[in-house]
């Protein structure tokens, strides 16, 4: 069978239970060889700058994918320069010699409400393929509601076919945690634990590095907002 990457895109600040649920899910539905987990230098779908460095975020997610050997991260948006474009990342996953139809980005039903809204929609579209994750609160029905025009592309992800065709839009319909980031820095900067919300590892670290502790660090530096 030909090799399927997917890719886990995302701030990252911090990587949480929610995240990992999304890359097994669909590490499971879709047959993928391994899960590419991205964390993003400047976030254009974010109002704010992230509140840990670019290196910081990529210890996290390295510690908490450290046990699932089908997990890899890649520092290739913390690398370049300017806003953390997918469409930029999917062109040099190409130039690597990832065929679009080997590619499945991994999103939730939430973000891909918005899909419209990326910077270079159509590209991204014909690029990857999309793996579409259901998330509490949000029903994978009710994200494409936001987009219908995308219904033709869309196939429940036991439907997925041999990766030498055209990209896809697949349906995966899983539990996953209902955890944000944003609300493990509130509990962080409140003192209170997160062991529920990351692996031991990402609390140790954070603890460890007092990351998250102060108030002026919750939501980020404000910058310019953009769109993925």
């Amino acid at each position: 069978m030909t090799r399927r990457l997917g890719i886990l895109g995302g701030t990252f600040d911090p990587v949480h239970f929610g995240h990992l649920d999304a890359a097994a899910a669909a590490h499971a539905a879709l047959a993928l060889h391994q899960v590419l987990f991205v964390p993003s230098s400047d976030p254009p779908h974010r109002p704010a700058d992230p509140c840990a460095t670019g290196l910081q975020r990529l210890a996290l997610v390295a510690l908490a994918i450290n046990e699932v050997p089908a997990n890899n991260v890649s520092d290739l948006e913390l690398l370049r320069s300017g806003t953390s474009y997918t469409s930029d990342t999917l062109r040099t996953l190409h130039a690597a010699g990832w065929a679009p139809a080997q590619l499945f980005f991994i999103i939730g039903a939430d973000a891909f409400a918005e899909i419209a809204t990326w910077h270079e929609f159509s590209f991204v579209l014909d690029a990857t393929n999309f793996a579409v994750v259901a998330r509490p609160g949000t029903t994978i029905e009710a994200a494409l509601t936001q987009t219908p025009e995308l219904l033709p592309r869309t196939n429940p992800a036991s439907e997925v076919a041999d990766t030498s065709g055209h990209t896809g839009i697949f349906l995966i319909e899983a539990p996953t945690r209902d955890i944000s980031s944003t609300q493990i820095r509130q509990r962080i900067t409140a003192g209170l634990p997160i062991g529920d919300f990351v692996p031991e590892a990402v609390a140790r670290h954070i603890a460890a590095h007092n990351l998250y502790r102060t108030k002026d660090v919750l939501h980020g530096h404000k910058k310019k907002n953009s769109d993925r």
